[in-house]
């Protein structure tokens, strides 16, 4: 069964960030043989005064397969959560079945990057089903961003790949049709989204973020110059910055 993990709010100024526990969620998992993990996904959402957050109020998402009972899961990733969050964060978990992400919770996820949510929007969008929804420690305002996390990454347009199968390990010049083959990338496009050719080669850097666009896992190319040895390079961090923040 396909589903997707949403977290948030799991750490402080001086801890590892939710990208990373989120990370480190997905391989707790694949260990306890509960997950076959596809990607983890950073989504940010509306920053305001009002709201507190700890760096940049951003959420992770993990999704793929459950390959075990979807509640030893559940209970799995909560424990993970007590564990690891700081002590003074307001860690959410929520987790759902693909088929129960309705339009109406991608929606929400959107509303969650412009404007102020309350952990009462969170639980009456999940009112009569059956998605995980819990918060930890302190406020448990993290719920509001778990959920928001889960609809984003189901709406499949929304937010930056922080881990996929050998993204982080791959560095070099590529063919991109080879490239296919080695990073778990379903497509490979320009800036205007355009594909690009196959056949032509690549240069991926040491920040490589693709990013979510129309639910492909897409890896975004810039044109070279012409005397560089490769037509394309990844896009930089800077611009992949720009469209995912």
């Amino acid at each position: 069964m396909e589903i997707y993990i949403g977290i948030d709010d799991t750490d402080n100024l001086n801890t590892r960030g939710t990208g990373h526990h989120a990370r480190m969620l997905g391989h707790s998992l694949v260990e306890a043989g509960l997950f076959e993990l596809r990607s983890v996904t950073r989504h940010q959402l509306f920053v305001s005064p009002s709201i507190p957050y700890t760096s940049h109020n951003s959420s992770a998402s993990l999704s793929g397969y459950c390959t075990g009972n979807i509640s030893d899961l559940i209970l799995h990733a909560k424990e993970f959560l007590l564990k690891v969050s700081a002590f003074d964060s307001d860690a959410g978990l929520c987790v759902a079945v693909k088929e129960e992400v309705t339009p109406s919770i991608m929606a929400y996820g959107w509303k969650a990057k412009r404007e102020i949510l309350t952990i009462e929007d969170a639980f009456g969008m999940i009112k009569n089903t059956s998605i995980y929804l819990e918060g930890f420690l302190n406020t448990r305002i993290g719920v509001i961003g778990s959920l928001a996390a889960v609809g984003l990454r189901a709406g499949g347009n929304d937010g930056r790949l922080l881990w996929t199968r050998n993204l982080r390990e791959t560095t070099g010049e590529f063919v991109i049709s080879d490239l296919l083959e080695i990073i778990d990338i379903e497509r490979v496009t320009e800036k205007d989204h355009t594909s690009v050719n196959p056949n032509a080669n690549i240069l991926i850097d040491e920040w490589c973020r693709p990013v979510m666009v129309g639910g492909k896992i897409t890896l975004i190319a810039e044109k070279t110059e012409n005397n560089e040895p490769y037509a394309y390079q990844s896009a930089s961090k800077e611009y992949i910055k720009s469209i995912s923040e």
